[in-house]
């Protein structure tokens, strides 16, 4: 694996607004980074690959043993929630995509960090934008992306049926992931509309959820966390037969970071799953302290003799934390990569690359795109 110093398009910006990527700066600076980019070998992408796919059942078999010895707590997942997330298991409801955050040093095999198994973003960066710059920049190279094309067979199940896609408005990441994902059910011979989540409605005597003009939502891509659904009224109406919810419910069984220690308790020593616990005595003095609820990065806590080195704030942790061990991996040029390989269908299918002189990943953390030696 290296990384290279590569020359940004001249008209960079005006590219990537052409094909939906609007957030690409922010105050402090670019979140898209194509003045550099990462050369992988196949071997590398080989591994990454196998590490997704491995992880994905180890979750599923995970999530079984949740189901089968009543650790719902472990997971922070409420009571109103459990029979809805039973239904969804049982009947196994359909799953789109999720993302598995990984280091790799390239030494030894990809390890999990965490997956982002409920509302994954960077979709729209690692699927489409980093496509188009292979294009123009290395044409004859190869990248691990697949994307595109497993949404859109992935969503041909559901051709001729309507989908509502939702989120919430006036978040520009949320809702051009959200336009994108659309566009490839459409592709797929799915019908759509697009819907704020605020604007979903409850007909109480036709127990439906309903649109704007009161015709009844039986399917929806939300865009749109499980854990805050539960908090709101929204969520005590949520039952199997009035609606059909991607992702689906049973995907918190393995979103949620208290799913760690579980794993390595399953599966001690897998080559893929670092030490990961309730509480932090196991693992002495170096440590991540993780909510078991959270989303980039945020009250996450990285420890090292016994000492916080660096902790990002947010507004979680209600729900408890777990501890893990650190994963190492390379540092180019001061930057920490996280290597985000993507499931779409169950099956892995591409590779996002986020990268930051800090070493716990956050909301501002550059991507950085891609690519291989085509062989």
């Amino acid at each position: 694996m290296k990384r290279h110093p590569s020359q940004p398009r001249p008209d960079w910006p005006a590219r990537l607004e052409a094909i939906g990527l609007t957030y690409h700066s922010h105050a402090q600076g670019p979140y898209w980074d194509e003045s550099a980019c990462y050369e992988l070998t196949a071997a590398e992408v080989a591994d990454l690959e196998s590490a997704a796919n491995t992880l994905h059942f180890l979750c599923i078999d995970a999530a079984e043993a949740v189901i089968k010895n009543h650790w719902w707590s472990r997971l922070g997942i409420p009571e109103i929630a459990i029979p809805t997330i039973l239904a969804s298991w049982e009947r196994d409801d359909f799953s789109l995509y999720g993302r598995f955050d990984l280091s790799y040093d390239t030494l030894t095999p990809p390890k999990l960090l965490e997956y982002n198994a409920d509302t994954p973003t960077a979709l729209v960066e690692a699927a489409v934008a980093q496509w188009f710059w292979l294009q123009d920049l290395h044409p004859t190279a190869d990248q691990f992306n697949s994307l595109h094309e497993r949404l859109i067979t992935a969503w041909q199940r559901w051709s001729g049926q309507t989908i509502y896609f939702t989120t919430v408005s006036e978040h520009a990441e949320d809702e051009m992931t959200l336009l994108y994902l659309r566009d490839t059910c459409e592709q797929a011979g799915a019908l759509t509309h697009s819907l704020a989540i605020q604007e979903i409605g409850w007909d109480a005597p036709r127990q439906q959820f309903v649109d704007l003009d009161c015709q009844p939502i039986t399917h929806a891509f939300k865009l749109y966390p499980w854990e805050w659904l539960w908090a709101e009224p929204f969520g005590a109406h949520v039952r199997p037969e009035n609606l059909r919810l991607i992702e689906p419910a049973w995907k918190m069984l393995v979103n949620s970071k208290g799913l760690l220690p579980i794993l390595w308790e399953l599966f001690p020593d897998h080559p893929n799953l670092l030490p990961a616990f309730d509480t932090p005595e196991p693992l002495g003095r170096d440590y991540i302290r993780k909510p078991r609820l959270s989303r980039e990065g945020s009250n996450v806590r990285w420890v090292e003799n016994h000492q916080v080195v660096e902790e990002n704030p947010g507004p979680y942790g209600a729900e408890g934390f777990i501890y893990q061990a650190i994963g190492r991996s390379p540092v180019f040029a001061g930057q920490h990569p996280v290597f985000g390989v993507w499931v779409v269908d169950h099956e892995a299918a591409g590779l996002g690359i986020r990268e930051d002189t800090r070493r716990i990943t956050g909301n501002l953390s550059r991507f950085v795109p891609h690519y291989f030696p085509a062989p």
